[in-house]
C-alpha cells in the first residue's frame, strides 16, 4: 500500500513557493490515488503535471500499481482547509451544520487559529416603533468541526 505520509511529504515538496496548497488527499485499499489541490488564481493543467510527474519519480509504479489522479477541488466541492475559507472571504456560501440547520450568507471573516468563521446572514428584523422588520445583515460565528458542509452557493 502506498505511503500516505510520504506521498504527503511528496506534494507539499512539489507545490513549495508556487501559491497552490493542498486541499485533500485520498488513497483506496486499490491504490486509487486522488490529490486535490487549489491556488487563490485558479490551478491550471500544467501544475497538476508538474505534481503528477514529481509523485511518479517518486513512488515506484512497477514495486507498486497504483492509478493517480491528480486536480483542482472543484468549485462544487466543499471546503475542507483554511486556504479555502479565506479564498472566498466576501462571496456567498451554503452552510450544512452538524444539528441540521441551513444557512446561506456572506463568508466575512475567516480566522485560521480558532477554526471559525463568520458569515453575515440575511435576517428579517422588527426594530422597536417600526412598523415593518426590515432585512438587515446579521453575522454568525461558526466553528469549521460545526459545520457538515460549507460551500459556494450558487443563484440561478
Amino acid at each position: 500500500m502506498i505511503d500516505k505520509e510520504l506521498l504527503k511529504e511528496t506534494v507539499l515538496d512539489a507545490i513549495k513557493g508556487t501559491g497552490v496548497y493542498l486541499v485533500d488527499i485520498t488513497v483506496s485499499p486499490d491504490n486509487d490515488i486522488v490529490v486535490e489541490i487549489d491556488s487563490n488564481d485558479g490551478v491550471d493543467l500544467d501544475v497538476c503535471a508538474d505534481i503528477t510527474r514529481k509523485i511518479e519519480a517518486k513512488f515506484d509504479r512497477d514495486k507498486e500499481d497504483y492509478s493517480l489522479e491528480v486536480g483542482s477541488s472543484g468549485i462544487t466541492a466543499p471546503f475542507k482547509v483554511v486556504e479555502q475559507y479565506t479564498k472566498n472571504l466576501g462571496k456567498e456560501v451554503e452552510i450544512y451544520t452538524k444539528d441540521g440547520r441551513k444557512i446561506i450568507g456572506t463568508l466575512a471573516a475567516v480566522d485560521g487559529d480558532t477554526n471559525s468563521f463568520t458569515v453575515e446572514v440575511p435576517t428579517k428584523v422588527k426594530e422597536p416603533g417600526a412598523k415593518r422588520p426590515t432585512v438587515q445583515m446579521v453575522p454568525e460565528h461558526l466553528k469549521m468541526d460545526e459545520c457538515r458542509s460549507v460551500k459556494h452557493h450558487f443563484k440561478f
